[in-house]
């Protein structure tokens, strides 16, 4: 693959008080047979739409269990199990190493290798009433301790935004799409939805919910963008390997960014920059991290050294474990947007 540069300069938020979030055509990608790819990302799928730079679209997917499996736990009135959540697990017979079912992929015109695909995530809520938690054999962070099957059916109360996990437990829902990303480059033909990497993917960061922005390096013509896994909620780690797994709606606003390189995403929120590090080793992924922080830093704050950054990193930067359960684990550093008085 192509070296590419550090970023350039993220100044979105000076950007986004000339771009009007509500402006630009609407386009609604609904989770159905014929729109989505099961377990896997690749620069040979063909677009499920095609956009403009500045459109918006409307994303929605399907929990990731068989519905059958949803209606046999009673938890769950046979009548609230969608038309199409059940055609996609009938008719999908494509599927790849994954088990994430992604919605897309949506082509951006005039998105080219080395552009950068800037993301906002306008808004996210919950579009089902149930969710699910499994814990797989040998898997998640205590593999020897919880060495057997297991699955909960959970209830969620969409008007109320919780869900009871257990008796007497009730957890507030903070949804999130954990997948979201853009074609790899073509050589490296279908890859895993189950690992994140440069196509960005499987990060599964709560912390990229309503109100974010994700930018993304672009391998491929046209991006093509893809989001799935929907989490009503999750805490930082994901330790069993799934969170409350559900389906979700998102409202999505697409630029193309010719004026960034990036070598790995970041994002932003409201109050923070985001920078992250991916790597099969946690300690790796730490270093990927704080690598990023300092590159952010002194390309963005040009009167600052590398030091200074590094300092920057250790007395005002929070880096959360995002998850170590995807093969590929995640550490992601919030910087202050706060501690810069002189933007």
């Amino acid at each position: 693959m192509k070296q590419q540069h550090a970023v350039q300069s993220v100044g979105v938020r000076r950007r986004s008080r000339d771009i009007d979030f509500n402006k630009g055509a609407l386009h609604e990608l609904i989770a159905n047979p014929n729109n989505v790819h099961w377990g896997y990302f690749s620069a040979a799928i063909q677009p499920a739409l095609t956009i403009n730079s500045g459109e918006t679209v409307v994303i929605e997917d399907v929990p990731r269990v068989d519905p059958e499996i949803v209606e046999r736990s009673k938890v769950v009135p046979p009548g609230k199990i969608t038309e199409n959540h059940r055609a996609i697990y009938r008719e999908v017979k494509d599927r790849g190493p994954g088990p994430h079912i992604m919605v897309g992929p949506v082509y951006v015109n005039s998105a080219e290798p080395w552009d950068v695909l800037e993301v906002r995530i306008l808004d996210v809520r919950l579009a089902y009433s149930y969710g699910y938690n499994t814990q797989r054999p040998y898997q998640g962070t205590l593999p020897e301790v919880f060495p057997r099957f297991w699955q909960r059916i959970i209830p969620i109360d969409q008007e109320k935004r919780t869900a009871e996990v257990a008796k007497g437990v009730v957890v507030p829902l903070m949804p999130f799409f954990g997948t979201m990303g853009v074609a790899p480059p073509a050589s490296l033909g279908r890859i895993t939805t189950v690992l994140p990497g440069i196509h960005t993917g499987n990060i599964d960061n709560k912390d990229l919910g309503a109100n974010t922005i994700l930018y993304m390096p672009v391998h491929v013509r046209g991006a093509l963008f893809s989001a799935g896994d929907g989490h009503a909620s999750q805490g930082h780690g994901e330790v069993d390997q799934t969170a409350i797994e559900t389906g979700l709606r998102g409202r999505f606003q697409f630029f193309v960014r010719k004026d960034l390189k990036l070598k790995w995403p970041r994002a932003e929120t409201p109050t923070h920059w985001v920078v992250m590090g991916l790597h099969e080793e946690l300690e790796q992924a730490m270093k990927m991290a704080v690598h990023e922080t300092v590159d952010f830093i002194v390309d963005r704050f040009p009167d600052l050294t590398r030091e200074e950054a590094y300092m920057i990193a250790s007395v005002a930067v929070d880096y959360h474990v995002t998850q170590v359960v995807d093969g590929r684990k995640g550490i992601h550093g919030m910087i202050p947007k706060s501690i810069f008085v002189k933007t």
